[in-house]
């Protein structure tokens, strides 16, 4: 059974329709991406997915239960987590309590603080624990912002342009992270345009194009689509 399934999602501002009838699934141990030119509405399926916006029409699905009602802090309990294309973390507190905010609501909050400390340790952030995450670099922030997200032992963990402000070494070490979370069960879904990381780690990829799904299917097959060259790879 997917671990996400989002169906029919149709999300409508005005006249204008930022999702169109989009249908995705992720699944246990796997990484899917979700690509598209700026403004095709990857970010409003993420809004949609996490319970921050409600659809005109569509469903989603958690492990099984549908959650298309219900609050983001359901959600959360029933184990999604997610990162925003712009940070949003909690600047006046230390990287350590970032992390024990989300551990303390999360499965695990009567060991909150052994949690975070193995958080901090995978993601090597215990040398900047203490740190105020205003004084990071974007790069190591994001890795915060991913941190925090794990915090609460999601089983689907939905990631918006992680990467972005990371240098070539911390994104391969991202990659294997991103490896490393598929390999314990959870199910990723990664919106990102640094298309050597989708396309070293995902599963399978979906392409959004205003606010439709043009094309599915594993990286060497939307690498060569002309559907999506034409829409978005031959201009990246």
């Amino acid at each position: 059974m997917a671990s996400l399934q989002v169906s029919g999602v149709t999300v409508s501002f005005g006249g204008n329709r930022a999702l169109d009838g989009v249908a995705l699934t992720a699944e246990a141990g796997r990484v899917t991406g979700l690509i598209g030119p700026n403004g095709a509405g990857k970010s409003t399926l993420f809004d949609v997915a996490s319970g921050l916006r409600r659809p005109s029409s569509g469903q989603v699905r958690l492990d099984g239960r549908d959650v298309t009602r219900a609050r983001p802090s359901a959600r959360a309990r029933h184990g999604l987590a997610r990162t925003f294309q712009r940070l949003e973390l909690f600047g006046r507190l230390s990287v350590r309590d970032n992390l024990l905010v989300a551990a303390e609501l999360g499965p695990e909050r009567r060991r909150a603080e052994q949690v975070v400390t193995e958080i901090l340790h995978r993601l090597d952030l215990t040398d900047v624990a203490d740190t105020s995450p205003d004084a990071l670099p974007t790069g190591v922030g994001r890795l915060v912002e991913v941190g925090r997200a794990l915090a609460i032992r999601p089983k689907v963990l939905l990631l918006d342009e992680p990467a972005a402000g990371q240098d070539a070494e911390e994104t391969e070490r991202f990659a294997e992270l991103l490896r490393a979370l598929t390999e314990d069960g959870t199910a990723v879904v990664l919106v990102e345009h640094d298309m050597s990381l989708v396309m070293a780690v995902c599963d399978e990829v979906y392409v959004l194009d205003l606010g439709k799904i043009i094309a599915v299917g594993p990286p060497e097959v939307i690498r060569s689509d002309e559907t999506v060259l034409a829409a978005y790879l031959g201009d990246a």
